[in-house]
């Protein structure tokens, strides 16, 4: 007769949905999930405007739930229409980057106050990381990351939310770092 398995007391950790529109987010959500090794669950949608509360649990449905699984919305702020259309997601919190989510990573290097396009955002971080991709983290740019992480919260809390430059990335961060 085959003994009968004895649990270790592992603890359950919740899992981390985050749903965002491109490959830049995922790039960095990769590396977050290298960093923490948390249960992090990434769905990339190209396209904004497709995701709603039925795409996200028919995801979700797919995974074991923990009840306190926390689900994320990671995207630019430049198309008003799907802003509007995100915010109506209920049980997600929404985390919007303005003008686009490469201010997260240029606030890693620089304090930026001044208004700015996403083309001006990617030229002030070219400045920091000469051979930036988008949807590629360099070596030198995860360590950056590693490295400022701290300093980039405490300039993106002293952002107004929702205008430009702003991002709210931080409050995923914050939440991986209580988790660990």
């Amino acid at each position: 007769m085959k003994a009968k398995r004895i649990s270790k007391n592992k603890k359950i950790r919740p899992t981390f949905f985050i749903f965002c529109e491109g490959e830049t987010e995922e790039a960095y959500i990769n590396y977050l999930r290298s960093q923490y090794r948390l249960p992090i669950e990434i769905k990339v949608r190209k396209k904004g405007g497709d995701i709603n509360e039925r795409y996200i649990s028919n995801f979700k449905s797919n995974h074991t739930k923990h009840k306190k699984d926390e689900t994320f919305l990671i995207y630019d702020s430049d198309v008003p229409e799907i802003v509007k259309k995100l915010k109506q997601i209920r049980n997600a919190e929404l985390l919007l980057s303005n003008p686009c989510f490469e201010i997260w990573y240029l606030l890693h290097f620089q304090a930026q106050t001044a208004e700015l396009t996403s083309a001006q955002c990617i030229l002030e971080l070219e400045k920091h990381v000469h051979d930036y991709k988008k949807g590629v983290l360099n070596v030198s740019l995860k360590e950056v990351l590693s490295l400022n992480k701290d300093e980039a919260i405490k300039r993106a809390e002293g952002l107004e939310v929702g205008k430009n430059p702003s991002t709210a990335i931080y409050a995923l961060i914050k939440r991986l770092d209580a988790v660990k």
